[in-house]
């Protein structure tokens, strides 16, 4: 059984503050319900209530495909590191 060194797995960086304010994001949005429990400005008959939930489903999409982008390329540089 290989042992794996526990210096560097806990290590909060830039790149991973970055990634969990994009997983994060989402869920404060929706759970912070007084900014958006609302009708009006409506967007082509659908209440702004309606179209904000909606349109964070496409935010929330992005948002989690830059997190995984940036983990991917996170732990590649961390594979390919100063020690290799």
């Amino acid at each position: 059984m290989s042992q794996v060194p526990e210096a560097g797995r806990g290590t909060v960086t830039p790149v991973r503050v970055v990634i969990a304010l994009c997983l994060v994001a989402p869920f404060v949005a929706m759970l912070w319900v007084g900014s958006y429990a609302k009708t009006d400005p409506e967007f082509a008959g659908i209440p702004f209530f309606y179209w904000y939930q909606m349109l964070w489903v496409v935010i929330a999409t992005a948002l989690t495909m830059i997190a995984y982008k940036l983990w991917q390329r996170d732990q590649r540089a961390r594979r390919e590191g100063p020690g290799r």
